[in-house]
């Protein structure tokens, strides 16, 4: 893997830059539309599409290495503004919370928004440090097949229910001082990366 994914991206003071971490075991459309989604809506100078090297919160004995899943990234999204790193593995950083203070801290003059599917809303009370994120960063939601109620019902989105931006000023959310989070309809796919493992998976369980 070259050294360059290592790396966090170039940017420069000013800019607007959505964080998309997750671990694309695969990557499909569905994460495909929420970075373009991410880059229209909300009015993105990048996206950083970030490979993380596992979830704390998941199995991870079926994942694969770093180097295969940027690849898969890469296959997927052609857009410029999309940057793939996967910094965290060089850094030993297992948790969004530490990794949005990294990422900060190093980056005066930047910023960032992170960027979640909504399928990732309902359980965000369970995310290490998850009010420390809520009030770090702006939050911009996707909608996601299956989730869009989750911005009413979730423990995040009644916590912070008094920092809700409306979905028609989510142009602006970068540019928020936290804690700000909205919730952005858009196109959606059915793909999962579960269920695109198991289909894989089935015919060597079959033989």
């Amino acid at each position: 893997m070259p050294a360059s994914y290592l790396r966090m991206p170039h940017v420069e003071p000013g800019m607007a830059v959505g964080l998309f971490g997750g671990s694309f075991n695969p990557p499909h459309e569905g994460h495909a539309l929420v970075a373009d989604t991410a880059l229209r809506r909300l009015r993105l100078d990048q996206l950083w599409w970030i490979i993380t090297p596992g979830n704390p919160l998941k199995d991870n004995s079926n994942l694969a290495d770093l180097a295969t899943r940027i690849e898969w990234s890469r296959k997927i999204v052609t857009d410029p503004r999309v940057k793939f790193t996967a910094f965290e593995a060089a850094q030993d950083l297992r948790y969004t919370a530490e990794t949005l203070q990294f990422v900060t801290e190093r980056n005066r003059g930047v910023d960032f928004v992170w960027v979640m599917g909504a399928d990732n809303l309902a359980g965000f009370h369970r995310w290490q440090d998850w009010q420390y994120i809520a009030n770090t960063m702006p939050i911009a939601v996707i909608d996601r097949p299956g989730s869009t109620l989750s911005y009413l019902s979730s423990v995040m989105a009644k916590t912070f229910d008094h920092a809700r931006v409306d979905e028609a000023q989510c142009g602006a959310l970068a540019r928020l001082r936290p804690p700000a989070w909205t919730f952005i309809h858009g196109p959606r796919s059915p793909l999962s990366s579960t269920a695109i493992r198991n289909s894989r998976q089935m015919p060597a369980e079959k033989s």
